[in-house]
């Protein structure tokens, strides 16, 4: 999980839900086969039966545990976890997922790691300002080459790097910034006209990585994104963390395309930058929230040089299917997702350097599994074809996803939804279920109808603003249009007094998150694992028999992409 996890206020009923049980009760035709697709037969009480808390702990234990040596991509952890569950797909039932007749995609990754600790230097005339390796700075390089340098590189400010033309919105002003470096904002402009990138709601404009790919497409030296924690979602010291190994994946011109130099600077230091360029930075982040802003030369120059140690990795994705019941159906998919990796052995912290990921992400997987035994289980499998991918890498930048998104096994028009697991609830049964970018798409009147079913209620993420939905696999199926559903477990535990849940996750966040001590806890309830395993079972089950897929709402992001590529489909 590449998140962290916040606390959720108590919420009612979202006002989604009002308008699914009113499309239950219409006499419009079209209204009612829609509800009936959302409020289909049962699922069998045999597939119900299979998710089960000791099939789920069985498989938890395995992932987790220390001979694993915490499923690091690339090592020898990963060996033993693509053993693991290719086994466990063979005994399940389950057909290869590939269509080459194996479980596996493989996946080309490098990793990269800056030896050197090299003096970031930004120079006016006679005058420099230099900025420390890590404490002032952290920079990389995803080109799959031993160095990577800024040399005398013009800095140029382009507020927050966005081009929206739907926003009537450019930062660019058309200014060529080939081979100079660019300093950004995070995030969105942050506007009171609620209309232009979804208010509160983060949107992928706001997302660094949407940054990086800007620099790409402006054929740009480098790119420096300015760290202020509220707008970033985490403090610096997550950022210091990517001063270790990172992976990429590798493109066929070996990542030369990107940047030379990709990074952030603090706060602290971009104000001492703009003071040197005779500029003010908070008086230009004033200008770059109106859509008349133009880019600034700073007149600055930025010069640092990276020594890399690289390591190509052939990683994999391990998937399997359940091929579809009906001969017109069987070509259209439903694809669960769950990432397998973890870190790996790092840094110990309180003797222990072996980082299970037990919560993250072995629940997941572990769910995936249980989740396929079910559906083989079932007595008349789903029209449409379910596959279960397990991705790679997810804690690397959701590299897998982004892989089988790239070069998908099976046409992503053909795919009608992906259901993602990302940690799954560790502490009983709850009342709610919390949605990541609840409202997105018509799955979430599917959640919404099973939920219903379940007394319990559907509540939003409680930080839109920090952009969870672009965090996890599931993104990258969204970003291609696939609509996509991914859910956290809910903080309202049943019987355990108001408070309990978002207590235990806070504990998680601060104690275990990313850290060795993510391990199997005595006092884990999988009960709640169970409750949220049927809703995403019964979800996958309706969507894989309905007449029709779902699709993303309008005025959506994702919308238009789906649409085209349906067009293209058909062409």
């Amino acid at each position: 999980m590449t998140r962290s996890v916040p606390s959720y206020p108590l919420r009612r009923l979202l006002p989604g839900a009002l308008l699914v049980l009113a499309a239950c009760t219409s006499g419009d035709p079209s209204v009612t086969s829609r509800a009936t697709a959302l409020n289909a037969d049962p699922v069998a009480a045999d597939a119900l039966a299979a998710v089960d808390t000791a099939t789920l702990m069985q498989h938890i234990r395995v992932l987790a545990h220390d001979s694993l040596l915490g499923r690091q991509p690339g090592a020898a952890g990963e060996e033993k976890t693509a053993h693991y569950l290719e086994q466990q797909f063979r005994a399940i039932g389950l057909a290869p997922g590939n269509t080459d007749g194996t479980y596996t995609q493989r996946v080309p990754l490098v990793g990269i790691t800056v030896t050197n600790a090299p003096m970031l230097t930004f120079a006016k005339g006679g005058t420099t300002q230099q900025l420390r390796w890590r404490d002032d700075y952290v920079a990389w390089t995803k080109h799959v080459e031993p160095t990577a340098k800024l040399a005398q590189s013009e800095l140029v400010f382009v507020g927050y790097g966005t081009e929206a033309p739907e926003f009537g919105w450019d930062d660019f002003k058309g200014m060529d910034v080939a081979g100079k470096t660019l300093v950004m904002l995070v995030n969105d402009p942050p506007l009171a006209d609620t209309s232009r990138f979804g208010g509160p709601r983060m949107t992928y404009y706001g997302r660094w990585t949407y940054k990086y790919e800007q620099a790409i497409k402006h054929k740009a030296a480098g790119v420096l994104l300015i760290h202020e924690a509220g707008p970033a979602g985490y403090p610096f010291s997550v950022v210091q963390g990517k001063t270790a190994e990172q992976f990429d994946l590798v493109a066929p011109d070996r990542n030369m395309s990107r940047a030379a130099v990709e990074g952030w600077i603090t706060l602290d230091k971009a104000k001492a930058l703009f003071a040197l360029s005779g500029h003010n930075l908070d008086s230009l982040k004033a200008s770059a929230v109106t859509p008349e802003f133009t880019p600034v030369p700073l007149g600055v120059t930025a010069t640092v040089t990276l020594e890399n140690a690289l390591r190509e990795v052939a990683s994999r994705n391990m998937i399997a299917k359940i091929d579809g019941s009906d001969p017109a159906l069987r070509n259209e998919y439903v694809v669960y997702t769950a990432h397998w990796d973890h870190f790996g052995v790092g840094v110990p912290v309180k003797g222990d350097s072996i980082y299970n990921g037990a919560a993250d992400n072995a629940t997941g997987t572990a769910g995936l599994l249980t989740l396929a035994k079910a559906f083989m289980a079932m007595p008349v499998k789903p029209k449409r074809t379910i596959l279960f991918l397990a991705v790679t890498a997810e804690e690397q930048g959701l590299l897998g996803a982004a892989y089988y998104a790239a070069v998908p096994v099976y046409p992503l028009a053909q795919t009608v939804a992906n259901i993602n697991m990302d940690m799954l609830s560790l502490w009983g049964p709850t009342s709610d279920l919390v949605v990541i970018g609840l409202g997105n798409s018509e799955l979430d009147d599917y959640a919404q109808a099973i939920a219903t079913a379940q007394q319990r209620t559907l509540t939003p993420d409680a930080e839109p603003e920090k952009g969870f939905y672009y965090r996890s696999d599931h993104f990258h199926f969204a970003k291609q249009g696939v609509p996509a559903f991914y859910a956290e477990p809910g903080v309202d535990v049943i019987g355990k007094g108001a408070g309990y849940g978002r207590r235990k996750r806070d504990e998680y966040t601060a104690n275990d998150y990313h850290a060795p001590q993510d391990e199997i806890k005595p006092d884990w309830d999988l009960s709640g694992a169970v409750q949220d395993l049927h809703l995403l079972l019964t979800m996958g089950y309706r969507v894989g028999n309905a007449n029709k897929g779902p699709e993303w709402r309008v005025g959506n992001e994702f919308r238009a992409v789906r649409e085209a590529m349906l067009k293209r489909s058909k062409q």
